[in-house]
């Protein structure tokens, strides 16, 4: 996520996305039942306000992508079922884990709120990347497989091209920091394009191992 970026894109511009009917498989840890979350993504929306092309995450789904499993055509719903099981034994000694959100982290593609401490949510990671492999045979991958993974929360994705400069000077750095304790992992069907929020939870894992 470093150095800042000078410019945004459109980050939709060349990329493939799922067509309709067609799924997603992720494992997420959503955020809709953290207010701290939602305050501070709206706090980010009210300083870019002012400017254009950005396209904001639905309150609903503020999440962490925790790993991409596959897609409906490589996983069944059995598998799936098959995954959450494993993963709730995987994590059944995994306590919750305190966070702290408010630092702004910044890409060429969006504008984020990164989770402190940064390897705080390598367990539940761990757990669901071991969970995918018992089942379907791979680990799943992250989006940038070649970086080393940044737990974070993506409030705004960019739609167009224009400098970073001045929204990074509006938005800052941080914000006033907020702690939560992330309590649970969601296996979650995307599907058709990203930017649709069409979005089928299957399953939740709390931390504890109980599945729900």
């Amino acid at each position: 996520m470093s150095p800042l970026p000078t410019k945004f894109h459109d980050r939709w511009l060349n990329r493939h996305e799922a067509q309709q009917g067609c799924g997603t498989i992720y494992w997420h840890v959503l955020m809709n039942g953290y207010p701290e979350v939602s305050d501070l993504s709206r706090q980010v929306q009210q300083r870019i306000s002012g400017f254009p092309g950005f396209h904001i995450t639905p309150d609903k789904w503020l999440h962490a992508t925790i790993l991409v499993a596959g897609t409906t055509s490589e996983i069944s719903r059995d598998q799936m079922s098959a995954m959450l099981h494993h993963a709730s034994r995987t994590l059944e000694d995994v306590s919750p884990i305190p966070v702290t959100l408010g630092r702004i982290l910044y890409h060429p593609e969006a504008i984020m709120l990164g989770i402190s401490p940064e390897r705080a949510l390598d367990p539940i990671r761990e757990a669901v990347q071991a969970s995918t492999c018992e089942v379907i045979g791979t680990t799943g991958q992250t989006r940038n497989a070649s970086r080393r993974w940044t737990p974070h929360v993506t409030v705004a994705y960019s739609t167009a091209e224009q400098a970073a400069g001045p929204i990074i000077s509006k938005l800052g750095k941080d914000l006033p920091p907020r702690a939560i304790s992330i309590a649970a992992v969601s296996l979650v069907v995307q599907w058709g394009p990203e930017r649709l929020w069409d979005w089928e939870p299957v399953g939740a894992i709390r931390l504890n191992g109980q599945e729900r």
